[in-house]
């Protein structure tokens, strides 16, 4: 004998599925975008949306064009500075030589007492 429950499978608020419930799909197209490693990705746009002129990736995450021939060049990351690559910046040898003279002038009156 069959189980009494007729809705197996559905869930809660669950109707018949198709257009007529849901309206009407929006008209779309599909641009093509490439990135600078060759890969093709096709997302769909409403008709009446504005088409971006770059699109990521999906597949490495660079930036794509819609030019197959002249896709745009890959975002230059800048390597990670320490501490003292930013002191360099701001700070002159001779300014480095002055402070380390300071320096080592307290310590060694310290060192005298």
């Amino acid at each position: 004998m069959v189980g009494g429950n007729a809705i197996r499978g559905t869930r809660v608020g669950a109707g018949p599925t198709g257009e007529s419930e849901r309206g009407d799909a929006a008209p779309r197209r599909r641009v093509s975008y490439w990135c600078a490693n060759g890969h093709e990705s096709r997302p769909s746009f409403s008709m009446d949306a504005e088409v971006p002129e770059e699109w990521d990736c999906p597949r490495c995450g660079l930036p794509g064009g819609q030019d197959e021939q002249n896709p745009p060049a890959a975002p230059r990351s800048e390597p990670y500075k320490t501490h003292l690559a930013y002191v360099k910046e701001r700070r002159s040898d001779a300014d480095g030589e002055a402070i380390l003279a300071e320096a080592l002038e307290r310590l060694r009156q310290r060192r005298q007492i």
